[in-house]
């Protein structure tokens, strides 16, 4: 697997910016998801397959609640943090990959997601933004990263496994996976 180019574009560690090369070329920005970001935010959920919105949110939803939106963009980028991949679009900007965290009251652990639109896979951009989020999470001294996925989201298994996550079924559901990878013994590849 080859590995996407990186220019860090912002050395303020409150607001890291990264412009990324991914493997067929394209270019995309990963900056930190802002308030702002809301109706993108709606659009991005919206445009996923029923598939990927089942697998990103364990359960059927078509269109995201005001509530949910005010939750996934209501993020202080300190206990949580989440990073969206953007590409010139129109006079604007189209989301096309979030990556988040939420750590624990201790600030030692966090749960992770990455979704990638459908149109965006096979390109390594969810690589990409959860090396940016693995990064940040052990500057900021969090020690465990864990996900809980749907067994069947077979690329997030090998996206884990590439990332050194270590994958066991779920004791409390046989249909999910827990992904759980040591931050302070790791180093990302």
């Amino acid at each position: 697997m080859t590995t996407p180019l990186v220019n860090r574009l912002s050395q303020d560690p409150a607001q890291p910016r990264w412009v990324v090369t991914l493997r067929d070329r394209t270019q995309v920005l990963i900056r930190p998801l802002a308030h702002t970001d809301r109706e993108a935010e709606r659009t991005f959920i919206e445009g996923l397959s029923a598939q990927s919105r089942r697998f990103r949110f364990l359960g059927s939803i078509k269109s995201p609640s005001e509530a949910l939106l005010d939750r996934l963009t209501d993020v202080d980028q300190v206990r949580d943090v989440a990073f969206v991949a953007v590409v010139p679009e129109g006079a604007g900007e189209r989301i096309v990959g979030v990556a988040r965290y939420s750590a624990d009251k201790t600030g030692e652990q966090c749960e992770c997601a990455v979704t990638v639109a459908d149109d965006w896979h096979g390109r390594g951009l969810g690589t990409a933004l959860m090396r940016h989020l693995i990064e940040v999470a052990r500057a900021r001294g969090i020690r465990t990263m864990e996900s809980i996925d749907s067994a069947e989201n077979l690329e997030m298994q090998d996206l884990a496994r590439f990332l050194g996550f270590h994958t066991t079924v779920d004791p409390a559901d046989a249909r999910q996976v827990l992904h759980r990878l040591d931050l302070a013994g790791s180093v990302s590849t």
